[in-house]
């Protein structure tokens, strides 16, 4: 049986962002009649449409949002939408899950091709309750509060108002009075915002442990795991990583920082230390503006893989600063009232990607920027794809696709005028940081992984509970630096890590594709940059049709992320390390 590529059941110019407009098309689909397999199949096509006409609304009005949190009619727009339309196109959407479980069942499909939507929908039908749609309403005001808390940061510093990601390169100053003002800046600007943050997370976490109750779930961790369709893993492998991070990352990373300290030639490292040249050199400064880093990155593409080039280059040339206004793909530059962090959305009846970053002129900007091509690059290759479902894949073989571009794209980020780093000391320092914070990354992940754990396994604990558990963590898996009279700074770390909030319990994800792009890496290492990328492609391509330990499997990755995996991966990162200048 084969599906038809494309759907004409929504009109182009739907205004999806008003339930009257869209009611009537789900209404459709829950009157049409099925009287065979592929009526079935053309239902699923056209209903795939419509929630991607309902999707790219939605997308829309978050980019405008996120990329001006002080537009106050971009706000109030996000915000009327939240509360009118998803209230009610979350349950029209189960009544259309429920008639598709019964579908399947009247009308078997091939397992080969719709296994996975099957399972997916069974799913989502077991774990909805009405009574659930408007917690998850107040649960996105409450994300969009932490985000408008946020944007809303800048200090002034060196008599200027900067944002905070702008702050961020004075923490590569060679000045160590100017990295620890900067720090101390920035900190006591968080901290002034805590109690607001606090209230904001333990409303989120009263929210989530009563929708999971609801569900009939002991407590939100379980709901987590089936609402994020995690069928290939446990809370213990989970925990296994944590153990094998303690076991084996940790003494790595803290080997790395004692290394440091006595580089420096100080006799404590504190936290303005760790992203300083140990050498005194000045800080990397790949780029300027987002013009130059869009240019910069289709360049080092093109060497990589001509194919990955022009995907980018489809995106624009980097100089746009109003959103996703007229159909733009890329807003780069931080300002002040961006929201913080950096994404790539798909608009998915468009089928073209959106890129949002803060870029300030720094490495791990070059980092962002590759990673979230990445993304677009998923989106793009399975943009052919006929069933919505499809059209995206599990988020952690998702974050295999953008992190194994911060790794395969090292060689090229120098050697010429049009690189980042024309000089060859610069772009070894640049591929020497990017290993070691692939690497130094996990114990973060595990951290940041074990206190969702934790939170949601003791939901009406106290702030000061919440506080000690986070000191416990790390102590487990921080890195070898003092805190002192830093206690309160230390104290509230949590709080900068939007998916705390936003997208409760993902960060593991990056954990797992973490190893599986280091493992890809050394697929390039072992047997060629070609072999890396056709398997990479290859396994883009099938978006999320597949399991997904046969995902990883597709690009050649190993599902795995015990001691084994992960002591492999360190030990080669330590060996490429020795080859690399300091």
């Amino acid at each position: 049986m084969q599906t038809a590529v494309r759907s004409d059941f929504v009109p182009a110019d739907l205004n999806a962002t008003r339930w009257e407009n869209v009611e009537p098309y789900f209404r459709s689909l829950m009157e049409r009649p099925v009287e065979s397999a592929s009526d079935l199949e053309r239902w699923l096509v056209d209903r795939g449409e419509l929630e991607a006409a309902c999707r790219e609304a939605e997308a829309n009005l978050y980019v405008t949002m996120t990329c001006d949190t002080e537009n106050r009619e971009a706000s109030e727009a996000f915000t009327r939408y939240i509360e009118t339309v998803p209230p009610k196109l979350k349950p029209a959407a189960f009544e259309l899950d429920k008639r598709q479980v019964d579908l399947f069942a009247r009308f078997p499909l091939p397992a080969d091709r719709y296994a996975v939507i099957e399972r997916d929908v069974r799913a989502e039908v077991e774990l909805f309750r009405e009574e659930n749609v408007p917690i998850q309403t107040e649960l996105e005001k409450l994300s969009q509060r932490y985000q408008q808390i946020t944007g809303a940061m800048t200090v002034v510093f060196e008599g200027e108002e900067r944002t905070l990601p702008q702050m961020g390169r004075y923490q590569e100053s060679t000045d160590r009075s100017v990295r620890e003002s900067a720090w101390r800046a920035v900190a006591e600007r968080r901290l002034r915002d805590r109690d607001a943050i606090d209230e904001t997370y333990d409303a989120m976490i009263s929210l989530r442990d009563r929708m999971a109750r609801n569900a009939g779930c002991p407590s939100f961790v379980e709901y987590a795991f089936r609402s994020m369709r995690r069928f290939d893993y446990t809370p213990e492998d989970c925990f296994a990583f944590h153990r094998a991070c303690e076991a084996i990352v940790v003494p790595f990373a803290r080997r790395l920082n004692a290394e440091r300290r006595a580089s420096l030639g100080v006799d404590r490292l504190r936290p303005w230390d760790l992203g300083v040249d140990i050498k005194g050199r000045p800080p990397l400064r790949p780029f300027e503006g987002g013009r130059d880093l869009m240019a910069k990155s289709v360049r080092t593409f093109e060497r990589l893989d001509p194919r990955l080039a022009a995907m980018l280059g489809e995106l624009g040339d980097g100089s746009n600063t109003r959103g996703a206004a007229g159909g733009a793909c890329l807003d780069l530059d931080s300002r002040r009232g961006k929201a913080p962090g950096g994404y790539q959305y798909m608009r998915d009846r468009s089928r073209v990607p959106f890129i949002f970053m803060n870029a300030a002129g720094l490495h791990r900007d070059v980092e962002t920027m590759v990673h979230e091509a990445g993304h677009a690059f998923h989106s793009m290759l399975t943009r052919d794809e006929p069933l919505l479902h499809y059209r995206h894949s599990p988020i952690e073989f998702a974050e295999v696709a953008s992190m194994s571009m911060e790794l395969l794209t090292m060689p090229y980020w120098g050697g010429e005028d049009r690189a980042f780093y024309p000089d060859d000391e610069d772009a070894a320092r640049a591929r020497r940081q990017q290993l070691e914070g692939s690497v130094v990354l996990l114990p973060w992940i595990a951290t940041i992984d074990a206190f969702q754990h934790w939170v949601y396994r003791h939901p009406t604990h106290s702030r000061e509970q919440r506080l000690a558990h986070w000191l416990e963590l790390d102590e487990r898996f921080g890195p070898a630096v003092s805190w002192d009279g830093l206690e309160d700074a230390r104290r509230w770390t949590w709080q900068r890590q939007p998916h705390l909030f936003g997208h409760a319990f993902y960060y593991i994800e990056y954990g797992i594709a973490q190893l599986g792009a280091l493992q890809l890496w050394l697929t390039s290492v072992e047997r060629g940059e070609r072999a890396a990328i056709d398997a990479y492609t290859r396994a883009l391509s099938l978006g999320g049709s597949r399991p997904l330990p046969e995902l990883f499997r597709a690009a050649g990755l190993r599902f795995d992320f015990g001691p084994e995996t992960v002591k492999r991966i360190v030990e080669r990162v330590e060996a490429e390390l020795e080859t690399l200048p300091e």
